[in-house]
């Protein structure tokens, strides 16, 4: 991707989990970004171009972060623990990638040129889950009885809800991160190893 492209795109996040989906204006991103509104409708062709773009921008980076979290771990559970608390991270990356996402979720709901490009990105997300659950299984950390694609699409809702409920303010950070981890505890039943 080119620098002014991703230049834009990550100036359109913090727009985003600033004022929401609707209050995206080109004309406010060229100037948070410093480019004319011109290169932007060079780039990404309309308004939906650019908001497509910043939904799979979203997603790419949210892999970038997690990814790194990923690093530091030894064992198939931690891994999968460390996938999903990548997203509960008090860092002003990850808060805004959140936010924007699920402005952008939100907006897919009225906006149905935003379902498929957002259902292939939750499906991707789903899938790493999964993979990451049924590594678990391999390693005897995880109950075999346990469909690790129906735990995946639970927990990443459920990371999801968690998310919004502690950038709304209704759960604190701590709280959020406990009942994430006691959530893989009930779905993968106790670490046995």
């Amino acid at each position: 991707m080119a620098d002014r492209q991703a230049l834009i795109l990550e100036a359109a996040v913090r727009v985003i989990a600033r004022t929401g989906v609707r209050g995206l204006r080109v004309e406010e991103l060229a100037a948070e970004a410093g480019v004319s509104t011109a290169l932007i409708y060079y780039h990404f062709k309309d308004r939906a171009g650019l908001i497509r773009r910043t939904l799979a921008f979203i997603s790419d980076r949210a892999t970038d972060y997690t990814d790194a979290a990923l690093a530091d771990t030894d064992h198939a559970r931690a891994t999968l623990l460390q996938l999903l608390m990548g997203e509960l991270q008090d860092t002003e990356r990850v808060r805004e990638n959140s936010i924007a996402w699920g402005e952008l979720r939100a907006t897919a709901i009225f906006d149905p040129d935003l379902r498929e490009p957002l259902a292939e990105s939750t499906r991707n997300w789903t899938r790493d889950t999964a993979e990451a659950i049924a590594d678990a299984q391999a390693a005897g950390r995880a109950d075999l009885r346990v469909s690790p694609l129906d735990a995946a699409e639970r927990l990443t809702a459920l990371v999801e809800g968690l998310s919004e409920r502690w950038l709304s303010g209704s759960l604190t950070l701590d709280r959020a991160r406990a009942l994430l981890a006691g959530a893989i505890d009930a779905e993968l039943g106790p670490d046995a190893a």
